[in-house]
């Protein structure tokens, strides 16, 4: 069993747990239930660089990554540094996140929140939504068409964009539907965690127009940037590259500058 596998049969467990413990009417009183979301679409077709930063502690493939900065401190860094969007981690035991950091995030920026989630139940999407999440992302590889159909439709009615994952060209075209905002090609690959953006490159072509193309994982430098642009991506979600830094809203600061320069 690859991790995956591991991580998918682990949150099976654990949305079951949940649903006995906190219902969906209860989620559904959450005050932030009420708050109009705001577009990462939008923003990302407004901005000159299209950085999606993240807020990540570790990860299965490379363990620690950084673990002793406060949530407030990173998202307000990465919120001055003008990035279009951030990601939240919400996986507890393999990413060392929680949907504390997720409403912590939200009480700090006014930012498009994204929830970084294996999301395999609906009941993850009313979390998300009473967490302060704007956007879901669904991964292609651990769902079944009908399923990202359903979820997709459920996301649109709780007023959430869609970031759909996708590795490879089989993943891309089963799992087209209207409800989906936005692709993200991921360069890593989950199963060897090994990383190359040629993956972006080669599925790029393969992505209908109306779809808004995101790459993810393994962007560094600011020629990959300029090389993902011509290929026609508008949003970059970087997370390791600046939470490996002591301040990671410098970090994305610093590059985003010279992005824009």
């Amino acid at each position: 069993m690859h991790i995956l596998d591991k991580i998918v049969a682990a949150k099976h467990r654990e949305v079951g747990l949940k649903k006995l413990l906190i219902p969906v009417n209860q989620l559904g009183k959450s005050r932030l239930m009420e708050r109009d979301t705001v577009s990462l679409v939008k923003r990302l077709s407004k901005s000159k660089s299209g950085i999606i930063s993240e807020h990540k502690r570790r990860s299965p493939s490379k363990a620690a990554i950084n673990t002793s900065l406060s949530v407030e401190d990173v998202i307000l860094g990465y919120t001055e540094a003008g990035v279009s969007g951030i990601s939240v981690l919400t996986d507890g035991q393999f990413f060392g996140g929680s949907l504390d950091d997720l409403i912590l995030a939200r009480a700090c920026t006014t930012c498009p929140l994204l929830r970084k989630e294996f999301i395999i139940d609906e009941y993850q999407l009313i979390e998300a939504r009473a967490h302060g999440a704007d956007v879901i992302l669904l991964i292609a590889a651990i769902l079944t068409p009908d399923e990202i159909r359903s979820l997709s439709r459920r996301a649109s009615d709780l007023d959430m964009e869609v970031l759909l994952e996708v590795h490879d060209k089989e993943e891309l075209e089963r799992s087209l539907f209207p409800e989906i905002d936005m692709i993200g090609v991921n360069n890593r690959n989950l199963k060897t965690f090994e990383v190359s953006v040629e993956n972006s490159l080669t599925l790029s072509e393969k992505i209908p127009e109306g779809f808004m193309k995101i790459s993810e994982s393994g962007i560094d430098s600011i020629g990959t940037i300029n090389q993902l642009r011509t290929f026609g991506y508008e949003g970059f979600l970087i997370g390791e590259q600046f939470m490996r830094s002591e301040h990671p809203g410098n970090s994305a600061r610093a590059f985003i500058q010279q992005l824009e320069r």
